[in-house]
Formats: structure tokens, sequence, C-alpha cells
């Protein structure tokens, strides 16, 4: 399953989209996470200072 953005939680910082290898993820007022690219791999959630991101 491809990692989740809790918007609530998501401050905008960036570091998941710094972090992601596929570049599955943007950045509007909040992370937001392409489903169709993202392999699982957890480098985001490890990165987010405000746990906003886990794999389903």
């Amino acid at each position: 399953m491809p990692a989740v953005v809790d918007e609530d939680r998501c401050d905008g910082c960036g570091e998941c989209v710094d972090e992601c290898p596929t570049g599955a993820i943007e950045l509007n007022d909040v992370a937001h996470v392409d489903p169709d690219i993202c392999d699982d791999c957890g480098l985001c959630v490890d990165v987010c200072p405000n746990e906003a991101i886990r794999i389903e």
C-alpha cells in the first residue's frame, strides 16, 4: 500500500518530498502522495517531523 498523509498533521515542510526516491510526493499546502508512483519504501515516514505519514 502507498504512503498516506494525515493532512491535519502535515505542516508542508517538504522533508518527505526531498527524501522520496521516486518523486511520488508533491507539496501544495500539504504533502500528497501519488499511489501509482509510491513504492512503499517508507523513507518519507522516517523523515516526517510531525509523524503525518504512514504506510497502510
